[in-house]
């Protein structure tokens, strides 16, 4: 397939068209040229980690399988930080917010180096650790866990797992494993790959590695080795990008990134679309950013 980039008519248009080419003698062969879509109407905005956290939990909210799950079903939202974001936005759209924090919801932690976690990547002192959150047809189940109900969940169900590493080219992602018996990934993976519940991986742009991330976890996980090990998984892997087209519709690309003052860790992203899918991401990263 070839495609062309053009504008007809003084606007960017979609279409797809078949010709005739002949090549030297040889029979004829049929090419489809088909022109991309709004690439003449990208607008840029700059996303920080934090908000690409609270954009991708605005978008669990919205995702059609964790909204049907909230109806009739189990949603399991294990903790996690980008996954508490998550969670607070779930919770109010089911108007029972009320008593949730972010503060301590996670198990494993990445902190600066000075700063003391377990060999497991804990803080030493969990006495704040909430539990996951546990939404049993449209009901808080709260202070329990994944491992409290992983045996019931069924297809239909859905579980939100976050990640520490992103492939973004393959659309995989992979979570590091600090647990002797693999943690709350390996219980996960019990249902999903048990009895086919569904699972959805928030993790923003920010993780994102090169290379093949079954490569990468087989080095790392190799005897003789030190640290975490990496365990690459197998589910529908939501990022900003993911997050800008089920919240606005318009496409979304990442162009650059890095930045200071509180912009480390940023991405450039590329809105593309229609003049109202386009208005709606920059009106919805506004708001994830605080800003007009």
């Amino acid at each position: 397939m070839i495609r062309l980039f053009g504008i007809i008519g003084g606007d960017s248009q979609t279409y797809s068209q078949t010709i005739p080419v002949k090549l030297t003698g040889r029979k004829i062969f049929f090419l489809l040229m088909e022109q991309s879509i709004g690439i003449f109407n990208m607008r840029l905005h700059l996303l920080t980690p934090e908000a690409g956290k609270r954009l991708i939990g605005r978008a669990m909210a919205a995702h059609p399988a964790v909204l049907s799950a909230l109806s009739s079903g189990t949603v399991a939202i294990i903790a996690g930080t980008t996954n508490g974001y998550a969670a607070e936005s779930i919770l109010k759209s089911i108007s029972q917010a009320e008593g949730f924090s972010r503060e301590r919801f996670f198990r494993g932690v990445v902190l600066p180096p000075w700063q003391e976690t377990t060999a497991e990547g804990r803080l030493p002192d969990e006495s704040g650790f909430p539990g996951d959150v546990i939404i049993v047809n449209g009901v808080w189940q709260r202070g329990r866990t994944i491992f409290d109900v992983v045996d019931d969940l069924q297809e239909g169900d859905v579980i939100l797992k976050g990640a520490n590493a992103l492939d973004l080219e393959r659309r995989r992602a992979a979570v590091l494993i600090g647990h002797p018996r693999g943690g709350t990934t390996i219980a996960a993976m019990q249902a999903v790959v048990g009895r086919r519940v569904r699972l959805v991986l928030p993790v923003g742009l920010e993780k994102r590695v090169c290379g093949d991330l079954m490569d990468l976890a087989g080095r790392l996980n190799a005897p003789g080795n030190s640290g975490y090990r990496l365990f690459p998984v197998l589910g529908e892997v939501i990022t900003e990008i993911e997050a800008i087209r089920l919240l606005a519709g318009a496409r979304a690309e990442m162009v650059a990134a890095g930045g200071v003052g509180g912009a480390e860790g940023a991405v450039w992203l590329a809105l593309s679309g229609s003049e109202e899918q386009t208005a709606a991401a920059k009106m919805l990263l506004n708001e994830v950013c605080g800003t007009r």
